[in-house]
């Protein structure tokens, strides 16, 4: 006849060493959960101007997805490499190319760019800024911009096209070389300007950085990226968008 061996109670000891590895995992998944969480740092704001600015990716990250995108991204040539400026077409002063769903394009200065398919690295950016706005919205297209140094910028302008979704937010990464960028009231500019008491807010977009322009900023804000001559290296820029399918 064979006896059962009955299974000894793990001691005191056991017990309290099993606890103590219980919180160290669950404590390293909280230090891991937060390390993975983008932080909001900073809003910018003014009359009828709201933007958030986050540090999204930390410097590795950010230079291993800007290596990425130069190896992968397609700029547009010819004739969808120029913009229409006071009836001139001229070339845009950085290289530009635009992805996103099936079917969708951006018309904007006189040129439409369609949209190509979706590249891995810049889906994965896209998940990265959708979770860091809560799954709030869900970004269909993409405008890429490429600034080969400080000579290169982006004029004053306002995203109000009527591709654009108006209620959606805006959403800019930036990867490489940090860059001023600049807003300034659409009544106060220019020598006709009505206000004078909307002073010009500036701020600087750093590598790995996401800034959210949420409505009515673009209704109200022109901004540019100005020329800066001591910005030596390369930058390049993602700005996502929700388009209106038609």
């Amino acid at each position: 006849m064979t006896t059962m061996k009955r299974k000894s109670s793990p001691s005191s000891k056991e017990l309290k060493s099993s606890k103590i590895d219980q919180f160290f995992a669950v404590k390293q998944k909280k230090i891991a959960t937060a390390n993975t969480k983008s932080s909001l740092t900073r809003k910018l704001t003014a009359e009828n101007l709201n933007c958030e600015y986050y540090h999204l990716f930390n410097a590795l990250e950010a230079g291993q997805i800007f290596d990425t995108l130069e190896k992968t991204v397609v700029y547009n040539t010819g004739a969808t490499a120029k913009i229409q400026i006071y009836g001139k077409w001229v070339d845009i002063p950085r290289k530009q190319a635009a992805y996103g769903d099936p079917g969708l394009h951006y018309t904007f200065s006189g040129n439409t760019l369609p949209a190509k398919a979706w590249l891995p690295c810049i889906a994965d950016i896209k998940k990265k800024v959708e979770a860091a706005l809560d799954d709030k919205w869900i970004f269909n297209f993409v405008l890429v911009n490429r600034y080969k140094d400080g000579t290169d910028y982006m004029g004053e302008h306002r995203d109000d096209e009527s591709d654009l979704e108006r209620t959606a937010p805006i959403a800019s990464v930036s990867f490489g070389q940090e860059r001023d960028f600049v807003f300034r009231h659409k009544d106060a500019r220019g020598k006709n300007k009505t206000r004078h008491d909307l002073t010009v807010v500036k701020t600087t977009l750093a590598n790995g950085s996401l800034l959210v322009m949420y409505p009515p900023t673009n209704e109200f804000w022109y901004h540019s990226l100005p020329v800066r001559k001591r910005a030596a290296a390369p930058r390049i820029n993602l700005t996502f968008r929700l388009m209106v399918k038609k």
